[in-house]
């Protein structure tokens, strides 16, 4: 059966996505802060911000740069960010957003993958930039830095972000077609090299509205967020829907909690934006009680599944409503939420589609629907879903039916009240004995421990050759004892026998993306260990 949103469909305007965001800018508006660097302090007013988008597109345009060509974004959160996406969307072109992290390599086939004509780059990653240009087949022909260079030359033509700026070229005009690329965002590549993913101005435009329901977001709301912007949960769930609600935006360009908690009680933040790793130290640490977070309404979790125990807490602690959202880059990225207006929901739970989507549950080995409460693969559908991967039809196909139904690869099942449950990756799922195994669930019950700071759950081969749970703990700094056993006879107690962890290995720190993903990967291929 096809699940659909309580919520009205909302109208998706026919126009591109820097004018739905900056459209009909009161002069109230204009003087409004848009974004501000809790770090540096460096800020943008709406009005200057809009200023600067069209220099910053005139610039562009003189350059030959518009319609048909990508330009890439490698910075880490920073005031210039909404500066320089809008910019490049208001010259035609499109942006290719890049991980703050990733190496020489990692960017260079980004840039050679998507086409990418020029690169913004943060000072920081100048030489990895300078390095990734000078790779064979890498298409830019200047980096923009957005910032001082750092003394050297690379190979490309390197130009300062305020010079651009200081262009008096008017904004070329254009006129956006629902279909043209707007971003082109990589996926996580926890599964191969990562792919360009293809979103449409439709495709944000759409999905920036579907989220109201998650929010309440006013004009003058104070947004925090740690969360990087060049992944989609923090381009569009967070930047952009911020500035089209005319609120402001405060970034940290990486998470640090006694930052973050300083951050959040000198701005006066409303809604707070996480991955499930600072839910954990919202509920638990004690230098929470030290800043005043009265201000907080909203904590808003996504990108890894969050614990319903784990959410509660953090809602008895702060005083404030946590909702828990789920989505993929492939679908811009939102498609389920919990409602602020549905307290009635489980807090673990992805809660129900958004305006618009329609959603199907589906055995993956037949691809027909199962019954409501039983497990299956989610698939979605709707304004917002990709357009495809980047010169992959074969991955394309594979995502994406000729129904239009995306493949999101995740098991899930349907509650009484309509709320979706993401029971875990389904190449994720551990066999044992012929069981199914998730290691979300597992995990779920290893952070319930007050010894454990931070867990991850895989399967292993045994010396059987057969595949068995394995768990990697991160101690608390309270429980620096506390042992393998303790930990298996912890979980024992509380799931099915076929369930138990049946490994266990200390480490100090779970490997994630920079949007909180557990990357099992890497733990998989860690020499074995003493467990």
């Amino acid at each position: 059966m096809i699940f659909r949103s309580p919520y009205p469909d909302v109208t998706v305007p026919a126009v591109g996505l820097s004018e739905l965001v900056f459209g009909e800018l009161t002069a109230d508006d204009a003087d409004r802060v848009a974004i501000v660097d809790a770090t540096t302090g460096e800020s943008h007013r709406f009005g200057g911000l809009v200023e600067a988008v069209g220099r910053l597109a005139g610039a562009l345009g003189a350059r030959g740069i518009g319609r048909g060509d990508v330009a890439a974004l490698f910075a880490p959160n920073c005031a210039a960010y909404p500066l320089v996406f809008h910019g490049i969307l208001s010259a035609g072109a499109a942006v290719s957003p890049v991980n703050a992290l990733y190496t020489q390599a990692d960017l260079a086939h980004q840039l050679r993958d998507a086409g990418a004509r020029i690169l913004f780059c943060s000072p920081a990653g100048l030489d990895r930039a300078r390095a990734a240009a000078a790779e064979p087949g890498v298409p830019i022909t200047e980096i923009v830095v957005l910032g001082e260079p750092a003394a050297g030359r690379g190979p490309v033509r390197e130009t300062r972000l305020a010079d651009l700026l200081a262009s008096h070229d008017p904004a070329p005009p254009v006129a956006v077609d629902g279909q043209d690329l707007a971003a082109l965002p990589y996926s996580s590549g926890t599964t191969g090299l990562a792919k360009g993913v293809q979103l449409t101005h439709r495709n944000l435009v759409a999905n920036v509205l579907q989220i109201h329901p998650l929010v309440r977001m006013r004009p003058g709301s104070r947004v925090l967020t740690a969360v990087p912007l060049f992944h989609i949960y923090g381009l569009t769930g967070i930047m952009n829907l911020a500035l089209l609600r005319r609120g402001c935006v405060v970034t940290m360009p990486r998470f640090d909690l006694v930052a973050f908690l300083a951050a959040l009680a000198e701005h006066r933040a409303d809604h707070v934006f996480i991955a499930p790793p600072v839910a954990l130290a919202l509920a638990h640490h004690p230098l929470v009680d030290d800043y005043d977070l009265s201000s907080i309404e909203i904590v808003l979790s996504a990108a890894a599944p969050l614990d319903a125990s784990l959410a509660r807490m953090v809602e008895d602690r702060l005083g404030a409503t946590v909702v828990q959202a789920y989505g993929l880059t492939e679908s811009s990225p939102c498609t389920h939420g919990i409602p602020v207006d549905r307290p009635d929901l489980d807090r673990g739970s992805i809660g129900l589609p958004m305006p618009n989507v329609e959603a199907r549950v589906v055995d993956p080995d037949t691809g027909e629907d199962v019954a409501v409460g039983k497990p299956g693969e989610l698939l979605c559908r709707g304004p917002n879903i990709m357009l495809g991967y980047l010169n992959n039809p074969g991955a394309t196909a594979a995502a994406v039916d000729e129904g239009g139904w995306l493949h999101t690869g995740d098991l899930v099942t349907v509650d009484t009240d309509g709320a979706f449950h993401v029971v875990d990756r389904l190449k994720e799922l551990i066999k044992y004995k012929g069981y199914q195994v998730a290691p979300a669930e597992l995990e779920a019950v290893l952070l319930t421990h007050d010894g454990v700071a931070d867990a991850a759950v895989v399967g292993t081969p045994n010396g059987d050759g057969e595949e068995v749970p394995k768990a990697f703990v991160v101690r608390s700094d309270a429980s620096p004892g506390l042992d393998a056993h303790a930990v298996m006879a912890f979980v024992a107690a509380r799931v099915a026998p076929y369930k138990k962890v049946r490994a266990v290995e200390f480490v100090d720190a779970i490997p994630k993306s920079a949007a909180g993903k557990i990357l099992r990967k890497e733990l998989r291929v860690r020499p074995a260990a003493t467990a």
